[in-house]
C-alpha cells in the first residue's frame, strides 16, 4: 500500500531525458502557471494541453530540468486549515490584496495523495507534459515530502500507528500540536524551529513500515520523471528526528532514512537525480546520506547578508562538495530576488551565484523582476510590471551558463591581489572556467565601493600573445598583453556591485 491509499503499478518505462552534471532548473508554480495560461488563451489549460509555444519558451532558454511544484492532490481539509488561519490570511493580504476563497488551493506539501490533482489534468496530463519535455530535451522534476502527510489522507484513519502520536491530555494542553483522528491523537508536521503545520501529520520516520512506503511512493514518483526534490530532507535524519519528538518517536533505527530509502529507489530507478532541501549546515552530511545535490542556502545567505571574503571562504570548500550544491537567488520559500537584491546588486550577485559549479535552480517570475513572493497556497498573484531590462539580462545569463567551460570544463577559484596602500581588492570574488581551448573569468564586486585587484590565472598559454577579453554579459571588449596577466595578474576595476563575465578571445 502506498501513501496516496492506493496500490500503485511501478512504470519502468523511461521516457525523459538524461541530466547533465550540471542541470539547470527552472521551478514552475504549476496552478499559478496554468491559470495565468487559461487566462492568456481563454481556455481552461491543463498539463494535457499546455500550448506548445509556452513549452518552447522554456526550452529556448535551454533549460535542463522544468521543476513542476505541487501537482500532487492536496488536502480539502487542508484548504479549511488554511482559511481558518488568521497568520495566512494576514499573508495573502500582502500579497494579493482582495484574494477570495477560489484562489485557496492549499499548502502543496500537505498532501492527500500522491496522484495528479485533477484540475491539472491528472496522472495522463503530468505523462503529456513530460513527454512534451522530452521532446524539447528538458527533464521533469517532481516533489516528495517525507516528513508528513495532509491531514485527510488515508492512512490517518486507517493506519495511525504509522504516525507520532499523543494523549488527550497531550491535545488538550496543546491543541496546536495535536489533533483528533477518531480515536487517536496524532501530532501535526512540524520542523523544530517552528510553529507546527496544522494542515499535515507527522509520520514516524523511524517506523519500518514508514520507510518501506517511503520506498515504494518514490518509486513510483520516480518512474514520472527525472529528477525529485525531497522537502525538508534534513527533518527524517535520525538526530534531527530524535530531537524533535524524543520517546513519541521510539529508539533511532541503526540506518539513516535516506541511506536506506534513497539506494532501494535506485536500484528500480538508477537514472532518476534526487536534490535535498536543506539547512543547518547538513548539506554535506544528506550528499553523504546519498543526495545527488543539496540547497545551498549557505551561498545564499552570505550574498544577502555577509561580505565578498565570507562567500569566498564558502567557495574554498572541497570542489566535490561544490559540484553536488544547487545554487539559487530565490525559489517559493525565499523572497523575491528582486525584492532582496534590487538594482544593480541583483545583476552582480546572479553573476556570482549562477556560474559556481554545480547546479542552478531558477524561479517562475524570477526573470520578469517580479517583487510580491506569492504563497505556494494561492493559485493566483497580483499583476507586477516586467523589467524588460532585467529579463534581458537573464536570458543573456542562461544562454551563457550554456558554454563548454560552465558546462563542462574545469572551475577554479582565482587569489586576488591588491597594493601596499588599496586593499580594496577584498571586496571581490573570481574564479574562471576552461574547457579545451575555450576559457571563461568571472569577477564580481561585492560592495558599495569602486574597487581594484590583480587576478592571478592558471594558465600559462596566455604567454607571448595578446588577448581580447569580451564581457558577454556587457557586450563590451578589453585588450590585455598573456604576459602581463601571467606576471602580475588580470587587472579588474569595477564601480560598486559591478561585475565582470570574460570570455578570452
Amino acid at each position: 500500500m502506498s501513501p496516496t491509499g492506493h496500490t500503485q503499478r511501478e512504470n519502468t518505462n523511461r521516457t525523459g531525458v538524461a541530466l547533465p552534471a550540471r542541470p539547470v532548473i527552472y521551478e514552475i508554480n504549476t496552478w499559478l502557471w496554468l491559470r495565468e495560461l487559461s487566462r492568456q488563451h481563454n481556455r481552461r489549460v491543463t498539463l494535457a494541453d499546455v500550448p506548445e509555444t509556452a513549452w518552447d519558451t522554456l526550452a529556448d532558454l535551454r533549460f535542463d530540468v522544468v521543476w513542476l511544484m505541487g501537482v500532487w492532490e492536496r488536502s480539502p481539509e487542508g484548504i479549511t486549515v488554511t482559511l481558518n488561519d488568521p497568520t495566512r490570511r494576514q499573508r495573502f493580504d500582502e500579497a494579493l490584496p482582495g484574494w477570495t476563497a477560489e484562489d485557496v488551493i492549499g499548502s502543496p506539501y500537505s498532501v492527500r495523495c500522491y496522484t495528479v490533482d485533477p484540475a491539472l489534468g491528472g496522472d495522463a496530463g503530468l505523462a503529456v507534459a513530460r513527454a512534451e519535455l522530452a521532446a524539447r530535451g528538458m527533464g521533469l522534476m517532481l516533489d516528495f515530502a517525507p516528513n508528513h502527510v495532509a491531514r485527510d489522507h488515508d492512512w490517518v484513519k486507517a493506519r495511525p500507528e504509522l504516525f507520532i502520536r499523543g494523549t488527550a491530555e497531550a491535545l488538550a494542553a496543546a491543541p496546536e500540536a495535536f489533533f483528533a483522528a477518531g480515536d487517536a491523537v496524532i501530532a501535526h508536521g512540524r520542523d523544530p524551529n517552528f510553529a507546527p503545520w496544522r494542515d499535515a501529520a507527522q509520520l514516524n520516520t523511524f517506523a519500518p513500515e514508514v520507510r518501506a512506503a517511503a520506498v515504494e511512493t518514490l518509486r513510483a514518483i520516480a518512474a514520472r520523471c527525472d529528477a525529485v526534490r525531497c522537502e525538508t530532507a534534513m527533518l527524517v535524519a535520525n538526530a534531527i528526528f530524535a530531537g524533535t519528538w524524543g520517546e513519541r518517536a521510539g529508539t533511532p533505527p541503526e540506518q539513516e532514512y535516506w541511506r536506506e530509502v534513497l539506494p532501494a529507489v535506485r536500484a528500480a530507478q538508477p537514472d532518476v537525480r534526487f536534490f535535498a532541501e536543506v539547512y543547518w549546515d547538513m548539506e554535506w552530511e544528506l550528499q553523504q546520506q546519498g543526495f545527488d545535490f543539496c540547497y545551498d542556502k549557505r551561498l545564499y545567505d552570505r550574498l544577502l547578508y555577509e561580505t565578498a571574503e565570507s562567500v569566498r571562504g564558502h567557495l574554498m570548500a572541497d570542489p566535490a562538495y561544490q559540484e553536488r550544491l544547487l545554487r539559487f537567488l530565490e525559489n517559493h520559500d525565499e523572497s523575491r530576488a528582486a525584492a532582496s537584491f534590487p538594482a544593480s546588486r541583483a545583476l552582480a550577485v546572479a553573476v556570482a551565484a549562477y556560474t559556481l559549479p554545480g547546479a542552478k535552480l531558477f524561479h517562475h517570475g524570477q526573470f520578469e523582476g517580479y517583487t510580491t513572493r506569492v504563497p505556494a497556497a494561492l493559485s493566483r498573484r497580483p499583476r507586477q510590471p516586467i523589467d524588460r531590462a532585467l529579463q534581458a539580462f537573464y536570458r543573456r545569463l542562461a544562454l551563457a551558463l550554456q558554454s563548454p567551460p560552465l558546462r563542462d570544463g574545469q572551475w577554479r577559484l582565482c587569489a586576488l591581489n591588491g597594493w601596499p596602500d588599496n586593499y580594496s581588492y577584498n571586496n571581490l570574488v573570481a574564479w574562471c572556467w576552461q574547457a579545451g581551448d575555450e576559457r571563461r573569468v568571472i569577477v564580481v564586486n561585492l560592495s558599495t565601493h569602486t574597487s581594484q585587484a590583480r587576478v592571478q590565472l592558471p594558465w600559462p598559454e596566455l604567454a607571448g600573445q595578446n588577448w581580447v577579453l569580451e564581457d558577454i554579459m556587457e557586450e563590451r571588449l578589453f585588450e590585455h598583453a598573456g604576459d602581463e596577466i601571467l606576471n602580475m595578474g588580470l587587472f579588474v576595476e569595477l564601480s560598486p556591485w559591478g561585475r565582470h563575465f570574460f570570455a578570452f578571445r
